[in-house]
């Protein structure tokens, strides 16, 4: 079995790399460690470089298509992943999940409708639909002895007939939480009974740790296939955001059809060759590394909390259920935002998300 070195540390310097790259530009000093842009400096596992080395000869770089091969991939890595058996005909590329959410809100919503996000989340979640003008509609989660849940009763109370969207994060982020089934369950049983279509982001889904189990949304129950596209990337996993490739599952056949027909009509639907590659790569060879990255990741964080614990108790740490994402809990240092950030940017030199882009909360 091949061992992966993770300890090795590549400098992404001069690669148009946005976390580095663009440091002097986002927060004034190029000399700040950069731990803002959610990616890896793993390098990208060599299957998956050998596999785009390999097309790179044969020199020809026309119009192609997404073979049986790239569907079949993906269709036995999520059964192997999370025990679900779709089918091919529910399945179409996308050019990133981001842009999936915001194709998804120009088709199924019109400007003025609402769409419900759960904050503290994803900032896009926010921001995609307010700048397609549509109303975001805000139903924050609760903070629990540390970890987040899901509020159903502010829920219902915030929902009325303009309410179109929920954009759910799966598992979330920033809070890594992986939602229990029954969690998804509630919130499937709310949304058809509303008639709102759940877009469910789970780009996460791959790096759940071992002592937790990731649901796809349309597996917890018939309501929630009935309601729902799924959207699923190798590119967070394997470390490779700038090869473009994300899919869409659906297996409700109305929703389908009218997502499907959307993409088509304005070529969205279309893959890259490197893209297809790097996907079949992926998911074809890619069990072994993601469980050896998987765990060098839970070190990392594990890391992280202890030291907050010992040196900083001030800091608390969320802690994630899923992912390298660490959300960290400042308000006990009785800091302005404004102060805060200082101490983290003038003092700590570390270049990080500001926490009010996620929301109030």
């Amino acid at each position: 079995m091949k061992q992966y070195n993770f300890d090795e540390i590549i400098d992404r310097k001069g690669t148009d790399c946005i976390k580095v790259d663009l440091l002097e530009e986002r927060f004034g000093n190029a000399k700040l460690t950069p731990l803002w842009v959610a990616d890896m400096d793993f390098r990208t596992p060599d299957f998956i470089v050998e596999a785009i080395k390999k097309r790179c000869e044969h020199e020809i770089f026309g119009y192609n298509f997404g073979s049986d091969a790239y569907f079949n991939s993906i269709i036995e890595w999520v059964n192997y992943k999370h025990y679900w058996e779709i089918k091919k005909e529910w399945l179409s590329y996308i050019p990133g999940i981001v842009k999936g959410i915001a194709f998804a809100v120009d088709c199924f919503t019109r400007p003025g409708d609402k769409v419900i996000i759960q904050p503290p989340v994803y900032h896009p979640f926010r921001l995609v639909p307010q700048m397609q003008h549509r109303q975001v509609v805000e139903n924050p989660l609760k903070l629990v002895d540390g970890s987040y849940q899901m509020d159903f009763e502010n829920l219902e109370a915030v929902i009325d007939k303009d309410c179109k969207l929920f954009i759910l994060c799966s598992p979330h982020n920033p809070g890594g939480v992986v939602w229990e089934k029954e969690t998804l369950s509630k919130l499937a049983e709310i949304c058809t009974h509303h008639n709102i279509l759940v877009i469910s982001d789970e780009i996460h889904a791959e790096m759940v740790y071992p002592q937790y189990t990731h649901y796809p949304f349309p597996t917890v129950s018939e309501a929630a296939a009935s309601c729902s596209i799924t959207f699923m990337a190798p590119t967070k996993t394997f470390n490779m955001a700038g090869i473009v490739s994300s899919y869409a599952i659906i297996p409700d056949k109305q929703i389908r059809r009218d997502f499907f027909q959307f993409l088509h009509a304005r070529e969205l639907d279309e893959g890259t060759i490197f893209a297809y590659e790097a996907t079949k790569a992926a998911y074809t060879y890619g069990a072994e590394w993601l469980q050896q990255m998987r765990m060098y990741i839970i070190d990392n964080v594990n890391y992280v909390i202890d030291y907050l614990e010992k040196e900083i108790p001030e800091i608390k740490t969320c802690k994630p259920q899923a992912s390298f994402l660490v959300w960290l809990d400042c308000r006990k240092l009785n800091l302005s935002q404004k102060e805060l950030v200082s101490l983290f940017q003038d003092k700590a030199g570390l270049a990080l998300n500001d926490g009010t882009m996620f929301g109030k909360g």
